[in-house]
């Protein structure tokens, strides 16, 4: 049996103190819960749902405008409000975490308010895969610039496809067509003449952000291409093959071994013996073959050039 769907027709950001200052306690501390500043004496008034009580604190009392003190009385009631069925997120640790809450509000010392949390927070998918911000929608992640603390979320379907897992039709059809591209692309790279499959090498290591010594292709009878990395300071060997066994290759791969100047090495080639196909990798040691070359040739926007090269 499946896991569960997700679903619930009310969603809400909160933003867990200024600067995100109860992040830390609310999610990641021994009492995990959502926390509600607007601190005053509104207490009992919120639990019995006086919002006009809440309305008139802050306009007379806290002299806040009329569009502010609306503002913070819709917000605090939201907060004592919205049933446990409610879906609450906040970002934390560069990740969406999301969680139900507890109905009972409880009032601190301080005057805050909490809810506990039912089960945890959670930054992970019902697959168990984690909700990175670089992976989400700016349609989302934009809830995080919200001035106030409880706010709509108003990319509430994707969010809910997130967290279930869920990929659109649109994005399926797309993954699809990417698939079908690099397929393509990797029969155009096994046709290219070695001058031409040596230069595209050259430019996917390029566009990668390494920096060639030496002219291409004349740098050592063991080496085509000498590259530095002028970021990590890493140096690579590099060897270029239309068509290569394994023997070839670990003759390469032990030159590369006795010179302690390079961190890296990268065998590439784009007909490989079914022997050196299935090679297992090392860290240091790094086989690119025609199915690697060509999502490299997408990712380093060279699917043009190779197009025409070909055509």
């Amino acid at each position: 049996m499946g896991t569960k769907r997700i679903a619930s027709t009310e969603i809400r950001f909160i933003k867990l103190g200024e600067k995100g200052e109860w992040e830390e306690m609310c999610i990641d501390g021994p009492n995990p819960c959502i926390r509600l500043g607007f601190r005053s004496n509104q207490h009992k008034e919120s639990l019995a749902g006086n919002s006009e009580a809440i309305h008139e604190y802050w306009l007379k009392t806290e002299e806040k405008s009329l569009g502010k003190s609306t503002e913070y009385k819709n917000q605090v009631k939201a907060f004592y409000t919205l049933d446990e069925t409610t879906i609450w997120i906040t970002f934390y640790k560069r990740k969406l975490f999301w969680c139900r809450a507890s109905s009972k509000v409880i009032e601190l010392s301080d005057k805050t308010r909490i809810r506990k949390i039912i089960g945890k927070w959670s930054s992970q998918d019902i697959g168990g895969n984690e909700l990175h911000i670089d992976n989400l929608s700016g349609a989302l992640t934009k809830v995080q610039g919200f001035r106030g603390v409880i706010c709509h979320v108003n990319a509430a379907d994707y969010l809910l496809k997130k967290i279930n897992g869920e990929t659109s039709l649109e994005i399926i059809a797309a993954e699809k067509s990417l698939q079908q591209l690099e397929q393509s692309l990797e029969i155009l790279i096994q046709k290219l003449g070695w001058k031409d499959f040596e230069l595209l090498a050259d430019m996917i290591f390029t566009q990668a952000g390494w920096q060639r010594l030496g002219s291409l292709g004349k740098t050592e009878k063991s080496i085509d291409l000498d590259l530095l990395s002028p970021v990590t300071g890493k140096r690579a060997f590099v060897q270029v093959k239309s068509q290569a066994n394994l023997k070839t290759f670990l003759h390469y791969k032990s030159q590369f071994e006795n010179m302690n100047q390079y961190d890296e090495m990268y065998f590439v080639v784009h007909s490989p013996s079914q022997e050196l196909a299935s090679y297992s990798e090392q860290s240091d040691v790094i086989l690119l073959t025609a199915e690697r070359l060509a999502k490299l040739v997408v990712s380093a926007g060279l699917t043009n050039w190779l197009i025409r090269k070909m055509s």
